[in-house]
């Protein structure tokens, strides 16, 4: 039995799917931040519960590149892994898992970055996965701040590899995520008229969960 005054999410509010399926839907589905901060402000997994949500989400992702040569997936760590790898199969192309650094244990190249809460880390790559002229596909769960995806970005283009594209969740109205844009053919599953809540990390749709969220 949940206590008095529990923010659980209810399963029940997990496996709706509309009758009308329109872009984005399954943003709703996403949970606010309740232990406040030193955590993101939302986590977007609980979408992947939902079979439809996951596989909407995907199927939208991948609109603008059904036509584009792809040669590989790469997913970034850790979140990234989970959309990259599904759309690799999608694809039925192949899956390459960019790393934070120390968890290889082959040789790599390295790349420092700072990520969306501004901490400094390194990301890794094996060094036998990426050829010169290579076509990659680059995956995360969320583009913040875009310092995580600037890196990966930097690792495959050091090796000679072409960023076919980018594709996450959402692509915030950052400076980092405005250049990322400007620059590379990107894809991400928010309607337009969302946007404005998205960039000020204030969903509508977590007031119909029935929880608070901890950052307001």
């Amino acid at each position: 039995m949940d206590p008095p005054g529990s923010s659980r999410l209810l399963p029940r509010d997990l496996w709706r799917i509309p009758e009308t399926r329109k872009k984005g839907w399954y943003l709703a589905l996403m949970a606010p931040n309740v232990k406040g901060p030193g955590y993101c402000w939302l986590d977007p997994s609980r979408l992947y519960c939902n079979q439809q949500g996951l596989q909407d989400c995907i199927t939208d992702l991948l609109q603008p590149f059904w036509e584009d040569p792809i040669d590989l997936v790469a997913g970034i760590d850790a979140m990234g892994f989970i959309l990259g790898a599904a759309i690799a199969n999608t694809l039925q192309k192949g899956f390459l898992a960019i790393r934070k650094a120390g968890h290889l244990c082959v040789e790599t190249y390295t790349q420092p970055y700072a990520d969306y809460s501004l901490r400094q880390k390194v990301m890794e790559v094996r060094t036998d996965a990426i050829t010169p002229g290579l076509r990659v596909l680059l995956v995360d769960q969320w583009i913040e701040t875009g310092g995580t995806m600037q890196a990966a970005i930097q690792l495959v283009e050091q090796q000679g590899g072409i960023v076919a594209g980018v594709a996450a969740i959402c692509i915030e109205d950052s400076e980092g995520g405005r250049w990322i844009q400007a620059q590379y053919k990107c894809s991400h599953c928010v309607p337009n008229h969302l946007m404005p809540q998205f960039n000020q990390h204030q969903l509508e749709s977590f007031s119909t969960l029935g929880v608070r969220h901890s950052l307001v």
